[in-house]
């Protein structure tokens, strides 16, 4: 169910954005191609429906996101999430392995004295 409401609310983004794209601005937009036309056949109210429309996604996104947070898949660790990486990379650590020496450093030759 979460997966679902996810995508709906990336499908509205999407839609969203197109729609903000089609609004007319203060400078014009891509709309004021097309505000001549509407009055020229008959659509005086499209301006209209873009709002509505903007504001009927832009409500629909936040209550599909309230509603997202009920359908969360659930953990089932109780560890924080850095807890468990320390402990994998403990575990792993061949320098903790039992009977497993760390390799020292290569010592300095001795110095041999002068005769």
């Amino acid at each position: 169910m979460y997966t679902s409401i996810v995508i709906l609310v990336v499908i509205a983004s999407v839609l969203m954005c197109l729609i903000v794209l089609i609004q007319e601005s203060k400078g014009g937009g891509l709309a004021a191609d097309y505000s001549n036309n509407n009055q020229i056949l008959g659509a005086p109210k499209t301006s209209n429906f873009i709002e509505k429309a903007t504001w009927g996604l832009a409500i629909f996104m936040i209550v599909l996101s309230v509603i997202s947070v009920a359908f969360l898949p659930s953990t089932t660790a109780s560890d924080s999430v850095l807890l468990q990486e320390a402990t994998e990379q403990a575990a792993t650590n061949p320098n903790n392995v039992p009977g497993m020496a760390q390799p020292s450093a290569p010592e300095a030759p001795a110095e041999t004295p002068a005769q």
